[in-house]
């Protein structure tokens, strides 16, 4: 093993070995302070490649961060920069030690690319383990990082690690079926097109067909070079294996934490506008977990900035001081709930004691088909209201509201439809308009133009989980189809994601009932260097494989039935002013 490097101000150990329960290495570079001394250690795992800048991986998304938030690079010289985790040189000066894994197959650990997999998470406990017994650890390790670093956080704290003190969820996602692969039954492409952008262009094997480590000069992929049918062998078929389990089965269960062996302290941080994948899994964390030590932080802007940002390091220090050094900060104070409440102009904090809110009144809008409003009172008359199945739908709109209006907290919409075929997706989108109808959306964690909140369900997918669901956050038990006859009425409850929205008033409030994912525009020119797809409102997350949405069963008719009783309406949870 070569010995470390005084670089920097950190000492720096490149490609670490840690060898796993069946005998594969895997590669980690560990970043420690350049004194003597045991220190508690901050960990990753994942495969985004650890000699990979994010300068040179990510480029527009690291300009747009520096050029709108210049505290992110202000005191790091940003050559250690890494998606989706800690700069070290923001952490190791503060007495951390810093530890990335690159995981099974991926950038310089060798081995079979199989994400979120009951071995990839085994990977994960050792990973662990071994942080937790160095002679420079003080046997207290954190999980700190974003996205794929936040959601196998959850998977790993199952299997109960001893060396496991804390865990900062930073936009992560929970349920591999509902939060991730299948938005109410409904399968996002997301993964297919991520695996091809984000993971095979750093599977280790790539060797001299890879890039170069900016710092090092090492090859990002290991020194070993393979064909493109090598390669293919040592990677599962993710797209088709996701699309392969239509059902909440044995396969997405394996990818899903236990939550009831969740018992690490953690602070679990969501994004507004994380709608597809970075909003619901926090949320759903925070309730269910059987920490009694957790806290819940929200905010908004884009999926990676705030956990550089002075404002989020400066969370997370307070978090991980307290629980790895034992530091008497009063962060066991800290109230349980810290919200960034969103406004049209931008964000107010709040504290809160709980999730959802105590103060919510919960209040009802209807659906009108007369004029296709949003009302507070049912509707005079029954009626039926069609649209084509894979088509823009119906919105219905509300009044100006009378005052400004707080909304914050989980949404949920039931609806009576029926079919000409025996199936129907659909797609709810919660709106805001300004008094010259113009739409209000927000820049969210990938798409510059996000609407207030979205929801989905498959109509054969609506069979409700009693147990677990609530008024305000239906669950769905995804366990067996339930077929339309076409022109029956069927009645669904669909969950719409947490959001945060304050209406001022002469604002109107509105609900899109679709057959299709959202769109603000037709074009918007919009694109970042890591996603295929033009953004359009939905960012990555959409639901357009025509294999899971095949014509016959999808584009016929879909009729909303409404009647006077007040059944077809959104539930909406509105919070007094303060």
């Amino acid at each position: 093993m070569a010995e470390p490097l005084a670089q920097d101000g950190m000492l720096i150990e490149w490609d670490a070995e840690i060898v796993m329960d069946d005998g594969v290495v895997l590669r980690a570079d560990v970043f420690r302070p350049n004194t003597a001394g045991k220190w508690p250690v901050l960990l990753t795992h994942g495969p985004y490649a650890k000699g990979l800048a994010f300068q040179q991986g990510y480029p527009s998304a690291w300009q747009n961060m520096i050029a709108n938030h210049p505290d992110v690079a202000y005191g790091s010289t940003n050559k250690y920069q890494n998606w989706e985790v800690v700069d070290p040189e923001k952490w190791v000066p503060h007495g951390y030690v810093c530890v990335r894994v690159d995981s099974r197959g991926t950038g310089r650990s060798p081995g079979d690319v199989d994400h979120f997999s009951p071995r990839e998470t085994r990977d994960f406990y050792h990973c662990i383990e071994w942080a937790g017994v160095q002679n420079w650890s003080n046997g207290h390790v954190g999980l700190n990082g974003i996205s794929y670093y936040a959601i196998n956080q959850w998977q790993v704290a199952s299997l109960q690690p001893p060396h496991l003190k804390a865990m900062c969820i930073w936009e992560g996602a929970a349920d591999w079926y509902r939060d991730m692969t299948h938005h109410g039954g409904i399968l996002s492409t997301f993964w297919a097109n991520w695996y091809d952008m984000q993971v095979k262009t750093v599977q280790f094997g790539l060797g001299e067909r890879g890039p170069r480590s900016r710092v090092t000069g090492a090859l990002v992929c290991g020194d070993e070079t393979m064909s493109d049918q090598e390669l293919a062998r040592h990677r599962s078929n993710f797209g088709d294996d996701i699309l392969a389990h239509p059902l909440d089965d044995a396969y997405h269960q394996a990818r899903s934490p236990h939550w009831d062996k969740v018992t690490v302290p953690f602070l679990s941080a969501a994004n507004w506008g994380g709608q597809g994948l970075h909003t619901r899994g926090n949320f759903e964390g925070f309730v269910r977990a059987a920490s009694s030590e957790k806290w819940l932080e929200c905010h908004g802007l884009e999926h990676w900035t705030h956990f550089y940002t002075d404002y989020g390091r400066a969370l997370q220090k307070r978090f991980f001081d307290f629980y790895l050094k034992g530091e008497a900060n009063d962060w066991d104070r800290q109230p349980k709930v810290q919200l960034q409440v969103r406004h049209i102009d931008g964000f107010v904090q709040r504290h809160e004691t709980g999730w959802p809110l105590p103060a919510t009144a919960w209040t009802k809008f209807y659906l009108d088909p007369g004029k296709q409003t949003l009302s507070l009172q049912p509707p005079a008359q029954d009626a039926q209201i069609s649209f084509a199945a894979m088509g823009d739908g119906l919105t219905f709109m509300s009044m100006p509201l009378t005052e400004d209006t707080e909304i914050t907290g989980p949404l949920a919409a039931a609806l009576r439809i029926s079919s000409s075929t025996q199936d129907a997706d659909i797609f709810v989108v919660f709106r805001v308009f300004s008094p010259d109808l113009r739409e209000v959306t927000f820049a969210g964690a990938i798409d510059p133009h996000t609407p207030v909140a979205q929801g989905w369900l498959r109509a054969s997918h609506r069979k409700l989980d009693e147990t677990l669901s609530r008024p305000y956050r239906p669950y769905h038990s995804h366990d067996e189809l339930q077929r339309l006859q076409p022109g029956s009425p069927v009645d669904l409850a669909i969950e719409i994601w947490p959001t945060s929205i304050v209406v001022p008033k002469g604002y109107r409030i509105a609900l899109s009932v679709r057959g299709k994912d959202y769109a603000w525009q037709s074009t918007t020119g919009a694109k970042l260097s890591n996603f295929k797809n033009e953004l359009l409102g939905c960012g990555p997350f959409l639901h357009d494989d025509p294999r899971d949405r095949p014509r016959s069963l999808f584009a016929g008719t879909t009729t909303l039935h409404i009647d006077r009783t007040g059944f077809s309406h959104v539930l909406v949870p509105i919070v007094a002013s303060r």
